[in-house]
């Protein structure tokens, strides 16, 4: 049973845009597509054979007014917009990651793979503009992270949470108000950067380095201040972020872990038993913050707000990591908001006594249910302000009391 009072949930429609007759696939051309995109500020679209286009709009799956692709169609419009050493790429590893411009319209992050036999994609729609940290909704306490003069951050969280868009609102603030020599390792390159205060450069595996390891292990000789991983895949990889971190810079990388402990147990889980207990040393001393995120649907039925857990390396988060007592973390995060810190169920209470979210949705994105029902039915500090927030954007009322 959903909370009383809840924002009804928007009427589906079978089809959106564009209006009047199912268009024809054959002949056009992917901007047509992308276009619509655009308009409709939808994440994604997925072009696939035997279906129509799909987008995701407002985290919801949504067909475009157009016939279903063939094969025929998914090669054709794919093949167009890729380079004839990327056409030898893909049909030799079968899948390629790419970006694709539409010159002063936007950018995309695009993967394309085989399905069945032919041709499928998936496009990621990028701004054209890097937002703030203030403008995705998010604390301005991460903007005080990049600050930072060495060491390890992560952002965490699945595909398709906004860990992309956060980091480049965070390597932006650096850009902006720092003198530094940032280097970005990314697959592909999806925010552009400009050299403000300091100056950035951009790797992109495929076209610029052969690996995130070897890209890495370069960039050291580079003089760099900040790195950017921008993802963690392998052994080696993660091995070169902590000596970087532990030799002087500030390093930003991603991993898809859903919580602070889960992300620590997993990169020492990564090394073979007999490296793991220098490993666990060594991320003790060199992590400074883990951010996991994940996006929420609005209980206005229209767009998307982020719900984040703030885990920062103090000495006693420290202690739990060198000691392998991770699964005393969240605890340990719970308490300490002096410093910044908060747990992924505490910001879900806050989205919700802000009015921001349903309570059936903060139930299913909550790492502990129960504990979550405990601290709704708690009165704590600020909530005469939060209840003033809610008042504003949605009618008052309370969850079932369960």
């Amino acid at each position: 049973m959903g909370r009383p009072g809840a924002a009804p949930v928007p009427e589906e429609k079978p089809w959106i845009l564009p209006e009047g007759e199912r268009r024809t696939l054959e002949d056009i051309h992917i901007d047509e597509l992308l276009d619509i995109v655009v308009d409709l500020n939808a994440s994604d679209l997925h072009i696939c054979t035997d279906a129509p286009p799909v987008v995701r709009h407002d985290g919801q799956l949504k067909r475009l007014n157009y016939t279903m692709f063939t094969p025929q169609d998914t090669q054709r419009m794919l093949y167009e917009i890729i380079s004839d050493e990327q056409v030898h790429r893909f049909e030799t590893t079968l899948e390629l990651d790419f970006s694709y411009a539409m010159p002063r319209r936007a950018r995309f992050r695009v993967n394309m793979y085989r399905d069945r036999g032919s041709c499928a994609a998936a496009f990621r729609l990028i701004s054209s503009k890097i937002p703030t940290v203030e403008q995705l909704n998010l604390p301005p306490f991460l903007n005080t992270l990049t600050e930072k003069p060495r060491g390890l951050i992560l952002v965490t969280g699945p595909t398709g949470s906004g860990k992309s868009t956060s980091l480049a609102a965070m390597l932006n603030h650096i850009n902006e108000t720092n003198a530094h020599h940032i280097i970005t390792i990314e697959d592909p390159i999806e925010y552009l950067h400009e050299h403000k205060r300091s100056i950035i450069n951009q790797r992109e595996l495929g076209g610029d380095t052969k690996s995130f390891a070897n890209a890495l292990r370069a960039s050291l000789r580079e003089d760099p201040d900040v790195l950017l991983v921008g993802e963690m895949r392998d052994m080696e990889t993660i091995a070169l972020a902590i000596t970087a971190a532990e030799t002087g810079h500030l390093v930003f990388a991603t991993l898809h872990t859903n919580s602070a402990a889960e992300s620590i147990d997993r990169i020492i889980d990564v090394f073979p038993p007999g490296q793991q207990e220098q490993i666990r040393v060594q991320l003790a001393n060199n992590l400074q913050a883990v951010i996991t995120q994940q996006l929420l649907p609005k209980a206005s039925g229209s767009g998307r707000v982020p719900a984040i857990e703030i885990m920062v390396a103090t000495s006693a988060v420290r202690n739990l990591i060198r000691e392998n007592k991770t699964h005393q973390i969240p605890s340990m995060i719970q308490m300490s908001r002096a410093h910044g810190m908060m747990t992924m169920d505490q910001c879900l209470r806050e989205l919700y006594m802000r009015g921001q979210v349903s309570y059936d949705e903060i139930m299913t994105r909550a790492h502990n249910v129960e504990e979550l029902k405990k601290m709704l039915n708690t009165p704590q500090d600020g909530d005469d302000n939060l209840s003033r927030q809610r008042s504003a954007s949605m009618p008052p009322s309370s969850p079932p009391r369960r």
